[in-house]
């Protein structure tokens, strides 16, 4: 007979059963734990926000010279490139200029860096025109639709940022980015061809375009040929001459970064003495000329709703572009310059900046290579730079464009295609992907030629999702390696390892860490796994500079690393910095890792960089439990390795590979000379030394 239990003993089951189940018990932990923490989590989330809060209190006036200079040198350099690249985005050339007056200043309340330079770029004047090209026959105007596409990613970079999914970017691979961004550079100068040669009715499309440009090259403009070719020549005379003799010569090195100024102002006032007295009208001009017609800047106004609903999907390829570039400056001049650059307040930041700028009918703005580098040259000290230029756009946008009317549009053709030039990679660099890894070259290839021959959105699409469906197969297919009792060197060499390992010492030392990676070290976790590693290091040991430069070591208008470094240290409890121990040797174990590419090549290069900065010149970074394809595909990653045997002249600088785990703690630690600062510190060390001889 079957018992039938009561609803009581339903009801009662059912509550033992919440009690003791793990996964409710969890939620409960964890909500409890969340809401406690999160009032002190909000007013740090708040306070990130807005770095400003942070730096300003710091700031020493001797900087405001450096930061008056940059920001002056970044304005000069930000006129020709506004309209450059408003240009490019198929957009009447003085809406160029309006996208530039607002991004620095605000980029000085929420950067955070102090080298980067926000405003139009080549990369966002393309991928603005494809989707100005799409929807002009819409019946909106160029500048509307513009306007619409920087909405759009403000609207993306508002989701990323403030939702923290600034990792989702991290599944475009660096091969994906390089030919994506040599595809772009090439139709850029492509689309610059019929100004330079004064040519008419080039059609759209590279292979048409092509066509087109030597199809009409008989009649091209001599003028135009004239002033195009020769402002080439001129810009490249003078970033040649800064190359050589810049770091000699001062006034070459300014001649060198405000070049594309002077080549406006040279050609304009040429543009204004012929055109002025041989043309009558602008269909008498010997050489067309811009026309800018500024009126000061727009009254706010959003773009139509319709049209949004319209652009949101295909700013896609604008926003990835526009954002990886912008991310990949800030993280690369933070290393420099030995500051630390918040990957999530910079989504954040250009979020906030599309979204609020697109209201005075702009393109979208991000972070450019050329001005971030000139910023950093001058050493700037403070994103307050900003504020200088914000002022020398605005006096461009009210007292001078007037004189803007006259520039040629060879001169700006001829602007573009020098500063989009060095963004093509040479064959070299896919030539390195397709001796590192095959998949990585196919994705590279699949990005650059769709995005040049079809679209830039369709190449992405297409890129990724080779790179989605190739990961997919990799975890699929993961090879397994069969041992029998008759593979006696197999196991011979299995039991060496399992013995080594047991030989492991009773503690490790102080000044030594070990990291074991538990998956593949490529593109999707690469950056992540980085600053995992270097956050670990900073956490539980004390930096080599603080040692050596004292209170000055900690002088930096930056905060967020000071603060983050602090939030670790307390969510570990140590209470006491000062007591812990230097970093002297770091072990990476590379026992489960099956699987490494290009993109975690060059966060290793830059851990080593950090780690070194961090830690000082004579930390040891030795490796361990490394297959033989992945430590071929570092090899041919121009990574370079040792063997624990091997003697090398590079065995100081150089990372050594060990075959166990063990042999890698245990080895011996090599002589290195410490790096001594100071002439101070230096004496102190020839007296000690002294007294210790005399005793």
């Amino acid at each position: 007979m079957v018992k039938v239990a009561s609803g009581r003993e339903v009801v009662d089951r059912m509550v033992d059963d919440v009690r003791t189940d793990y996964t409710w018990n969890r939620v409960g932990r964890l909500a409890k734990k969340g809401a406690k923490a999160t009032p002190t989590t909000a007013a740090y989330y708040a306070l990130d926000k807005f770095p400003i809060i942070g730096w300003l209190p710091r700031y020493d006036p001797r900087w405001i010279i450096n930061d008056l200079i940059a920001g002056l040198t970044i304005g000069l350099m930000l006129i020709p490139q506004a309209l450059s690249y408003a240009k490019i985005a198929t957009i009447p050339v003085e809406y160029g200029l309006m996208s530039s007056w607002l991004p620095p200043v605000l980029y000085t309340i929420m950067g955070s860096t102090k080298d980067l330079s926000s405003g139009p770029t080549s990369l966002i004047g393309l991928t603005t025109s494809e989707v100005v090209t799409a929807l002009s026959s819409d019946g909106y105007t160029p500048q509307q639709i513009a306007s619409a596409v920087a909405m759009c990613m403000g609207f993306y970079g508002i989701i990323f940022g403030f939702l923290n999914l600034g990792f989702l970017l991290e599944f475009i691979s660096l091969p994906i980015l390089s030919g994506f961004i040599s595809a772009v550079a090439i139709t850029i100068g492509l689309n610059q061809m019929d100004s330079l040669l004064g040519e008419e009715n080039v059609g759209d499309g590279t292979a048409t375009m092509i066509h087109d440009i030597f199809d009409q090259l008989p009649s091209a403009n001599g003028y135009a040929c004239g002033v195009g070719f020769g402002g080439i020549v001129f810009l490249t005379i003078l970033e040649k001459a800064g190359k050589r003799w810049g770091d000699k010569y001062k006034i070459v090195w300014l001649l060198s970064i405000t070049r594309a100024f002077l080549c406006l102002v040279l050609f304009t006032g040429i543009s204004y003495a012929v055109n002025k007295k041989f043309g009558d009208d602008e269909d008498s001009y010997l050489f067309d000329v811009v026309e800018v017609e500024s009126h000061g800047i727009a009254t706010p106004e959003m773009p139509p709703s319709a049209l949004i609903s319209k652009a949101f999907p295909r700013s896609v390829a604008a926003f990835i572009g526009a954002i990886l570039e912008h991310v990949a400056i800030a993280r690369a001049f933070g290393v420099k310059n030995n500051y630390v650059s918040d990957q999530t307040q910079e989504l954040c930041y250009f979020g906030i900046t599309n979204f609020v700028n697109s209201f005075f009918h702009v393109m979208g703005v991000g972070g450019a290579m050329s001005r971030t580098s000139v910023n950093s040259a001058c050493k700037v000290k403070s994103p307050l730079s900003g504020i200088v230029t914000m002022a020398v756009v605005l006096v461009c946008i009210y007292k001078l464009s007037g004189a803007l009317y006259w520039v040629p549009k060879a001169t700006l053709a001829a602007i573009i295609i020098t500063a989009v030039w060095p963004l093509i990679n040479p064959p070299s660099t896919f030539y390195r992907y397709w001796k590192t890894s095959l998949a990585d070259f196919i994705s590279a290839m699949i990005a650059f030629w769709v995005c040049l021959f079809v679209s830039t959105e369709i190449g992405l699409a297409s890129a990724v999702g080779f790179n989605i469906v190739y990961v997919l197969l990799r975890q699929v297919f993961v090879p397994v390696k069969s041992i029998s009792a008759s593979d006696r060197q197999e196991l011979s060499e299995l039991q060496l390892s399992m013995d080594a390992a047991h030989r492991m010492p009773a503690s490790l030392p102080e000044d030594v860490r070990i990291f074991r990676f538990g998956e593949s070290f490529f593109f999707p976790n690469a950056y992540r796994t980085k600053t995992s590693l270097m956050d670990s290091i900073q956490t539980h040991h004390s930096p080599a500079y603080s040692e050596r430069n004292g209170a000055e070591a900690t002088r930096n208008w930056s905060v967020q690393g000071e603060r983050h470094v602090a939030r670790l240290r307390k969510k570990m409890k140590i209470t006491d910095p000062s007591s812990l121990p230097p970093i002297s040797i770091v072990v990476l174990d590379f026992t489960r890792c099956n699987h490494f590419d290009c993109t975690a090549a060059t966060q290793l290069k830059a851990f080593v960089a950090e780690l070194k900065l961090y830690g000082g010149k004579q930390v040891e970074l030795r490796f361990t439990g490394m297959s033989d394809y992945v430590r071929t595909r570092m090899e041919r990653a121009q990574f370079p390795l040792i063997s624990e045997d091997e003697v090398t002249e590079q065995s100081n600088d150089t990372p050594r590979h060990y075959h166990s785990l063990a042999q890698a703690i245990q080895a011996p630690r090599e002589v290195r000379e410490v790096e001594v600062l100071g002439e101070q510190e230096k004496e102190a060390v020839e007296r000690i030394e002294r007294v210790e001889e005399k005793v």
